[in-house]
């Protein structure tokens, strides 16, 4: 994943976002004080190294605009969650029919607790496909 010899630099960007860049490519980020995250383009790389939530057809084009993952759309029938995850971890976002995620989040409450309570803010949008970290393919 990571290639020998290349140096790694952290650049800090506004809005409290760090990147991880190596070889002017960004591998990982993270905001404030939160943990490291594999940019979009890395998971679609290596899709195993995330734990997977998956939207039912309808909130596609709602994550795709930067909306937080709603519990409905986890929990309906083109919805599927891995009950191991727990509060605050990252997750990837896939999508129903689709073969690569669409973004990349961190969990509200945990998979058990989205299922019950099936209502509110399930995951936090951090990344998703053609926002402006995705759009940013080198850094010269």
């Amino acid at each position: 994943m990571l290639p020998k010899k290349s140096p790694m630099i952290v650049v800090k960007c506004q809005n409290h976002l760090n990147l991880v860049v190596v070889n002017n490519v960004p591998l990982f980020f993270n905001i404030r004080d939160g943990p490291y995250m594999p940019t979009l383009r890395l998971l679609h790389q290596y899709p195993n190294i995330m734990k997977k939530f998956q939207v039912d057809r309808g909130a596609i084009k709602f994550v795709l605009s930067g909306a937080n993952i709603m519990c409905p759309g986890l929990t309906s029938p083109g919805g599927v969650l891995d009950n191991e995850v727990e509060e605050e971890t990252p997750v990837a976002i896939m999508a129903e029919g689709k073969q690569h995620a669409l973004a990349i989040g961190f969990t509200k409450m945990s998979a058990k607790d989205i299922s019950t309570i099936n209502k509110g803010i399930g995951v936090d949008n951090m990344h998703y496909l053609n926002d402006g970290l995705w759009k940013m393919e080198r850094l010269e």
